[in-house]
């Protein structure tokens, strides 16, 4: 643990929590070699092995599945995990496809659009920064200007984290389920037309695992 960094010398040596590591996740190649990690500041707060596979080995989310289609484009909201616990980071996803001839403008476009992915807040969950793909650059001739652009398909990717159990507990259903919204912004341009502006809504509904709060059996409890 100390040749890792990762003993949490933070704590009391008399303490019986000493010598408890910070909590985390290495990637390991097929020679042993760490090639990445996964780490947070809090210990309650942990990435999936789901969000590490999608974030490190690009597999695709499965999970919270929904689809929506708007004028221009269509779209599939995915998520890396579909049952979640407090402290889990998750990974969400918008799966976008662009109809024919048409782009939208990416962030840091000047005098247009860009698209534009808002959650809506919840106490249950706190979103991150969405991690947007390279653009492209696209000459507009008739105006003879250079804009970045999406175009065709390209994925959209931000990791939320899921509150405390006192937060969460009061927006489950009857079943156990809660609903994380929000909403794609977007203005599409084709060669000739930019069309006016659309909000698209965007949901995923994730199942909560409560903590397992049974005791040890008293032969195993730390004597």
């Amino acid at each position: 643990m100390r040749e890792l960094g990762i003993l949490n010398e933070t704590v009391p040596k008399d303490s019986p929590f000493f010598g408890v590591p910070y909590p985390g996740s290495f990637v390991l190649n097929t020679q042993a070699v760490i090639t990445a990690k996964y780490f947070e500041d809090s210990y309650r707060e942990r990435y999936t092995s789901a969000n590490i596979l999608m974030r490190q080995f690009g597999v695709k989310p499965e999970a919270a599945r929904s689809e929506v289609e708007g004028k221009q484009l269509k779209l599939e909201a995915a998520s890396s995990n579909s049952i979640v616990a407090a402290g889990q980071r998750v990974t969400l996803t918008l799966d976008i496809e662009m109809k024919p001839n048409m782009h939208v403008y990416a962030p840091g476009v000047e005098g247009y659009i860009p698209i534009d992915w808002k959650m809506k807040e919840s106490e249950a969950v706190a979103a991150h920064e969405v991690s947007y793909p390279a653009s492209e650059k696209l000459h507009l001739a008739a105006i003879d200007e250079t804009v970045p652009v999406y175009r065709d398909h390209f994925l959209l990717a931000r990791d939320i984290t899921i509150g405390p159990e006192a937060k969460v507990r009061p927006t489950l259903d009857s079943s156990g389920r809660f609903t994380v919204e929000g909403t794609l912004r977007y203005q599409a341009c084709d060669d000739r037309i930019c069309y006016i502006p659309q909000e698209l809504p965007v949901k995923w509904v994730f199942q909560y695992a409560e903590f397992d709060k049974q005791r040890v059996p008293v032969e195993l409890r730390r004597k």
